[in-house]
């Protein structure tokens, strides 16, 4: 190492306390991460691209360093579907170290894992007092059945007021109105578990029926309308 003339002229000082880093709170345990096989932890973060155009939710569970599973999930923008499935194949089996200085495709996953990284490193994670974290596969069964990511799609306008597209309980084919017009309930489909149904060989039709339901005072209704088309 070099180092400048007045640097090398100077006397050497001792250094006192030696403590080391501050501990961490890591699935149910105190650590003093020095190392990156140091960190361990499941957790979700939110990123965004420069034109604010799409967004990523992204859930890494790391053991020991390492990524052992990744969660991509998009909103907003085509293109990112693609560049989600190449981080899906890079992630994983990465050091987080590794996984901050790759190249993710899409600005918005790159700033998802620059917000996980933090948190992780930080003991900030959702597994930071669960004794021993959370197994491999905790990540996709935050997806739930049919695995399908839960989306919430509204639109309104001064014009014409509000539009409920997808609700959590999945995606809407109908929507309930009173005799003053206003909302007061929804008809929905849950694609995932239909799809299920129909890869099992249920008819097409009996499947949609199956995964129906409505919410709130559907049954009361005045009238109903096709939020797509009227």
């Amino acid at each position: 190492m070099e180092y400048t003339h007045e640097i090398e002229e100077m006397c050497v000082v001792a250094k006192g306390p030696k403590n080391g880093p501050a501990p961490i709170p890591q699935e149910g345990k105190w650590v003093q991460a020095k190392e990156v096989k140091d960190i361990s932890g499941l957790t979700h973060g939110v990123g965004w691209c420069a034109p604010q155009q799409g967004a990523c939710k992204l859930t890494l569970n790391v053991k020991g360093g390492i990524i052992q599973e990744a969660l991509v999930e998009t909103v907003g923008c085509t293109g990112m579907t693609h560049s989600a499935a190449m981080a899906s194949e890079i992630l994983p089996d990465k050091t987080i170290l590794e996984a901050m200085n790759s190249d993710l495709v899409c600005d918005a996953i790159n700033v998802a894992m620059r917000e996980l990284f933090l948190q992780i490193i930080y003991g900030r994670t959702q597994t930071a007092f669960s004794e021993d974290g959370l197994p491999v596969g905790a990540g996709l069964e935050d997806l739930g059945k049919g695995l399908r990511s839960v989306t919430g799609t509204m639109y309104g306008s001064a014009a014409k007021g509000a539009r409920y597209l997808e609700m959590a309980e999945g995606y809407i084919t109908e929507i309930a109105l009173d005799s003053d017009d206003e909302i007061v309930g929804y008809k929905f489909v849950q694609l995932g578990i239909m799809m299920e149904n129909i890869a099992k060989g249920m008819d097409a039709n009996e499947a949609l029926v199956k995964a129906g339901g409505t919410y709130g005072r559907f049954a009361d209704a005045v009238k109903t309308i096709n939020p797509r088309k009227e």
